[in-house]
């Protein structure tokens, strides 16, 4: 999967120049927190009881440079999570908890589950990987805060520095994961979904 500059450009201007609150969000970002925390007790649930077993553990600086690492960690069920505490950006809607949370599912559920790193590409094919599994309310909030503070870090700081957290919701063609192109393996032709 590859994230077509063009889009990741407008995505990132649409982040950059949406509020930090906008109460219209609420809502989603409400449905977006219920279903993270629902598949957080998934992840971490006990085996013997329908769980994946996951031991999460809370750091205060990045515990990976690469998906490598992390899929080490969590093939021995165990997977460390960067503080949203220790970042010094705290989000306007979600608390730290929340956001760790958040953290946890989406590096389960999107990088580990399609193998893809940190770079824009990796991003985009996780944000649509892990967004399958939103409501397309939740989906919306869940989108700000993937493919909009990624898009953002990548095309408006070049790489330099995350975006200030927000609880906004970006266009919402930015959420819809169905024009999403994906590339074939042997990369000379592009799929639709």
């Amino acid at each position: 999967m590859r994230l077509d500059p063009t889009v990741g450009a407008a995505i990132a201007k649409a982040y950059m120049t949406a509020p930090v609150r906008d109460e219209r969000a609420y809502a989603a970002y409400a449905a977006f927190c219920r279903e993270t925390v629902r598949q957080y007790h998934f992840l971490v649930g006990r085996v013997e009881f329908g769980g994946l077993g996951v031991r999460i553990r809370i750091v205060d600086n990045d515990p990976y440079t690469d998906v490598e690492a992390m899929l080490d960690d969590v093939r021995r069920r165990e997977l460390k999570v960067w503080a949203s505490a220790a970042s010094g950006n705290p989000h306007p809607y979600l608390s730290d908890g929340e956001n760790d949370m958040f953290r946890a599912v989406h590096d389960v559920f999107g990088h580990a589950a399609t193998g893809c790193g940190f770079d824009r590409h990796g991003e985009e094919a996780s944000w649509w990987k892990h967004s399958t599994m939103y409501s397309s309310l939740a989906r919306r909030a869940m989108t700000t805060e993937t493919r909009g503070q990624n898009c953002a870090l990548i095309f408006h700081y070049g790489g330099g520095r995350f975006a200030e957290q927000k609880a906004t919701l970006l266009p919402r063609s930015f959420s819809d994961p169905r024009p999403v192109r994906v590339v074939a393996a042997d990369a000379t032709r592009t799929v639709p979904r």
